[in-house]
């Protein structure tokens, strides 16, 4: 298996609607086939194929207190132009 590098990393609060605004950006830019992303000294971009893996996961973490999450994450092979397809239901 191959070596893992992260490229890019943020964490900050948002409000409800703050967070809503920032992921319908983040989808108008995987659209158009490219995204910046930048924090600070810190950036990177990244260009989308036609066709990529949409993985959502929905988890629930139980201890003291309960903590759900929500992982939205788009993976895809630098340079592979595959088909791909996903049905909503």
């Amino acid at each position: 298996m191959g070596r893992q590098t992260v490229l890019f990393k943020s964490e900050e609060k948002k409000n409800r609607n703050e967070a809503a605004v920032f992921l319908r950006q983040i989808a108008d830019k995987v659209e158009t086939g490219n995204l910046s992303l930048q924090l600070g000294n810190e950036s990177v971009n990244l260009d989308f194929p036609q066709n990529l893996t949409l993985e959502i996961k929905a988890e629930e973490d139980t201890g003291r207190k309960t903590k759900r999450s929500l992982e939205i994450e788009l993976e895809w092979i630098v340079g592979d132009h595959g088909q791909g397809s996903m049905v909503i239901g």
